[in-house]
């Protein structure tokens, strides 16, 4: 949790245009250590589809926000979030070029956002029009709590940095977290905006995190034992653990399950507001000197030069 003493009043959130090399970056990417590679490497199969998602329900809900200053957050995270989602791709070519291929994987995670999480309510569900976007709204909000959680942790994980863990995947985990906590609250507050009033909104919100929870949950294991056992330089020798996890969670490798639980009952608490998540100065500190952030600043200024 953040000390609001020593937090910055206000940040602008707006998308950075960061480039990532990949050429040099392993497959084991902390070196000797492919369960916790793997675990964290699941987010590059949940980030590029689930990204473009929320772009696309936040784009949908934009007209009904009459705050300005809340609709400038909006746009940026948006523009964040299509960031994130490109560069995370790229990270699966990476892995599709090591012989590890994720399409068998990554089509369900499609089918859940284009699909399940569409325009449309699934199956024909007699589910109002604003009632659905409302609903998706909740659960981009609950997503983005353990985004926020996550991004906190790797921001502090100096762990990677002992264990050898490839510097350019550290920056895009670093550069990736410090903006999932630089915009931690702009879901939740486009949420309580749009949300409609009193307890159906408080309900809804609770409903929404109990049923992304355990999605989640079940995705993050799945996605492990899916990486760990395709892995072409394992050859099936290993299989995703949670003694495996629990091991390289005490070495700070990974984030526990009980740090990402404790989450949630933080998010259930009707006085919660996200603002409380993670450090915001930390987070505003790895911007400035993350080489890719830099990198995209300098091409930016040497394009307003130009």
């Amino acid at each position: 949790m953040s000390d609001p003493r020593s937090e910055p009043d206000r940040v602008v959130i707006s998308p950075r245009r960061v480039s990532f090399d990949w050429d040099t970056t392993p497959l084991h990417w902390i070196p000797d250590e492919p369960t916790a590679t793997h675990v964290i490497n699941v987010l590059h199969l949940l980030l590029p589809a689930g990204e473009r998602w929320f772009v696309r329900v936040f784009k949908e809900a934009l007209p009904l926000v009459e705050d300005d200053e809340l609709r400038r957050d909006v746009k940026g995270f948006m523009g964040q979030e299509a960031t994130h989602s490109v560069q995370h791709a790229y990270v699966l070519d990476h892995l599709a070029a090591q012989r590890l291929d994720t399409a068998a994987y990554t089509k369900y995670v499609d089918f859940l956002f284009e699909r399940l999480l569409g325009d449309r309510p699934p199956l024909g569900a007699p589910v109002p029009a604003r009632e659905w976007l409302r609903v998706r709204l909740a659960t981009i909000a609950a997503i983005e709590q353990f985004t926020a959680v996550l991004g906190d942790w790797v921001l502090g994980a100096d762990a990677l940095d002992g264990a050898g863990a490839d510097e350019i995947m550290l920056d895009l985990l670093r550069w990736h977290g410090a903006e999932e906590v630089e915009h931690r609250a702009v879901a939740f507050d486009m949420y309580q905006h749009c949300g409609g009033e009193g307890l159906p909104r408080y309900a809804r919100r609770i409903v929404a995190m109990g049923i992304t929870a355990p999605v989640m949950l079940y995705l993050w294991v799945w996605g492990a034992a899916y990486l760990i056992r395709h892995d072409p330089q394992l050859a099936g020798r290993l299989r995703y653990s949670l003694t495996e996890h629990n091991k390289a969670a005490r070495k700070g490798l990974l984030p526990t399950w009980g740090d990402l639980g404790r989450a949630v009952p933080r998010y259930l608490r009707r006085s919660y507001h996200p603002s409380q998540e993670g450090s915001l100065r930390r987070a505003v500190e790895y911007l400035a000197r993350s080489p890719a952030a830099r990198s995209a600043a300098g091409a930016i200024g040497r394009a307003a030069l130009g």
